[in-house]
């Protein structure tokens, strides 16, 4: 009898040694590689790699706080926000005109930002010059009303006074 329990708990242990346990699923921060147009991007599993990729690998500077996304459109996650001012790296284009960022001086893709949200590192300064707005002097616009008075309208309001 003992000898019956023996061989059971043998076999026992045995086949619950052979069972393959399934591998834990990765989390948001599991860095991982994709191969797109045979470029190999290393990310967090968290972004998703693109469909389309054009390299480009240059110093881009942020123009705005703009969101990070996860994937190259407004629908995925925002993993953070771009520093106004700071330099990234842009790794390439992807679909939608967006652009794959990392972190200054790293290869591993961050996410993704639209086009307009950074511009090139040596033209940042001229790019800051040309959107600051101008001051435009609005002339005023005036009627002569029976030969004798007039009537301007106003810049801000629209209204027109009677003088």
């Amino acid at each position: 009898m003992n000898m019956r329990i023996v061989l059971a708990l043998l076999f026992v242990f045995g086949v619950s040694g052979c069972v393959k346990h399934p591998k834990p699923a990765p989390s948001d921060d599991t860095i991982v590689t994709s191969e797109v147009n045979g470029v190999t991007l290393t990310h967090r599993y968290a972004v998703l790699p693109p469909k389309e990729f054009e390299p480009v690998k240059q110093d881009y500077r942020a123009l705005y706080p703009a969101s990070v996304m996860s994937k190259p459109d407004f629908g995925g996650k925002v993993i953070r926000q771009l520093e106004a001012g700071k330099t990234y790296v842009v790794l390439g284009q992807v679909e939608h005109f967006w652009m794959a960022l990392a972190d200054e001086g790293q290869e591993e893709l961050i996410g993704y930002v639209p086009m307009r949200a950074v511009v090139k590192s040596d033209l940042y300064e001229k790019t800051l010059r040309n959107d600051r707005r101008k001051v435009q002097r609005k002339k005023a616009n005036c009627v002569t009303v029976d030969g004798s008075g007039k009537a301007c309208k106003n810049v801000k309001s629209g209204t027109w006074i009677i003088d």
